[in-house]
């Protein structure tokens, strides 16, 4: 049996198409699929959309390079719309956020509820010298210290003080545990990008910059680990 003769697309070939983060369910964003597109999913594992406005098939992250691995599919009770659960590979949204649902209405004003590219995850997307991208975070996490903006999530952080950090640190390296765990290196590398950011949080706080770390392993590199820990105790 092919899934693409259980779906029930409309009159133009369509049927509505929901990407969602297999790990923590996160409404990532909506598209439209046909039947080749739906195949295409089925064959590669990547996901694949049709374009109503270039009327073209078209491969998630092709160009950007934020794939979405296809874990799972689902289809609703009216087999008339899917579901897509992906291991998202960067941003969904073409704005660089995580996505596509960033705001909500509340209260009769539109606010976002999700860190934009200058505040948080997105930032890797956006600056072009990765091998700084340390250096540049801090740069970043230190005026947010400074100014404290509103609707900041890294300056709800500092406000928090060092409790409201390290909580977040040990949470975030609970959470690289479990992706280590679950032997997936996409959910790894997202859950170390959390827990890295967060301890550039810690030593945001305690002006410490990213050299400091740097030249602490340089300085212990080729050095034995036992050694080193016994140099400690003297």
């Amino acid at each position: 049996m092919n899934l693409t003769d259980i779906l029930k697309f409309d009159d133009k070939g369509l049927i509505p198409t929901i990407a969602v983060d297999f790990y923590n369910n996160q409404i990532l964003m909506l598209a439209y699929a046909n039947m080749e597109a739906i195949e295409k999913t089925l064959e590669t594992g990547y996901a694949h959309y049709w374009s109503r406005s270039r009327k073209k098939l078209w491969k998630k992250g092709e160009t950007s390079g934020n794939l979405q691995k296809v874990k799972q599919i689902l289809f609703d009770c009216d087999e008339d719309a899917v579901i897509y659960k992906v291991e998202q590979i960067g941003a969904a949204c073409h704005t660089n956020h995580r996505s596509c649902f960033y705001r909500e209405f509340y209260r009769g004003n539109i606010r976002e509820i999700e860190p934009t590219v200058g505040d948080f995850k997105g930032i890797i997307y956006k600056l072009k010298d990765k091998d700084d991208i340390l250096n540049q975070l801090y740069k970043l996490l230190q005026k947010r210290k400074k100014e404290l903006p509103e609707n900041s999530y890294t300056a709800k952080l500092f406000k928090g003080g060092v409790d409201k950090i390290a909580k977040k640190i040990g949470e975030e390296a609970s959470e690289v545990i479990i992706a280590l765990k679950n032997d997936s290196q996409g959910e790894v590398i997202y859950e170390a990008a959390d827990l890295i950011f967060h301890l550039l949080v810690g030593l945001a706080d305690k002006d410490i910059p990213p050299e400091a770390i740097l030249n602490e392993l340089k300085r212990r590199f080729g050095i034995s680990g036992i050694e080193e820990k016994n140099s400690r105790k003297q």
